[in-house]
């Protein structure tokens, strides 16, 4: 029983050595090529650079839709796709851009903000785009007066 144990462990061992040396000659050097491109590739990602990211309307009266189209440039260096935009509220519709923005192309968003609420109000558009962060958010700001205010003697 000693003999078939130690005959089956240096078969084994043999087996297992014999291979080393056919492992590198198996490696298709095109195939490894190929991957470090692949790599290289996948490292390239846009950059979406506004020229500002926030904006004040001042004041507006209650009711009056507003609109900014915010520029912003692809500094990257792979295009740029801008895959959804959402608003913090209903009040407020972003329009994204449909086609993908070529690196060192311009492209905007418009965003609309229908004058709904009073006072101060700061309203926010979060830009989902395949950049490495993978949002980006705009602020839009606006102090609404009130309709029955304007109705109002000053003092």
């Amino acid at each position: 029983m000693k003999k078939v144990f130690l005959i089956l462990t240096i078969a084994a061992a043999v087996s297992f050595t014999s291979c080393k040396d056919n492992a590198t000659n198996k490696v298709n050097s095109d195939n490894v090529a190929k991957a470090e491109q692949r790599d290289e590739a996948a490292k390239k990602m846009p950059v979406m650079t506004f020229e500002e990211t926030e904006f004040d309307f001042g004041n507006i009266p209650q009711g009056q839709t507003v609109e900014k189209v915010f520029k912003f440039k692809n500094t990257g260096d792979a295009p740029l796709v801008v895959t959804d935009a959402k608003s913090s509220c209903g009040c407020t519709i972003p329009q994204k851009p449909e086609a993908p923005v070529a690196p060192g192309e311009t492209g905007e968003i418009l965003v609309k903000y229908n004058g709904s609420g009073r006072n101060a109000v700061t309203k926010t558009v979060t830009i989902t785009a395949n950049t490495e962060k993978g949002t980006e958010q705009l602020r839009i700001k606006a102090f609404v007066e009130a309709k029955d205010a304007a109705a109002l003697p000053k003092a």
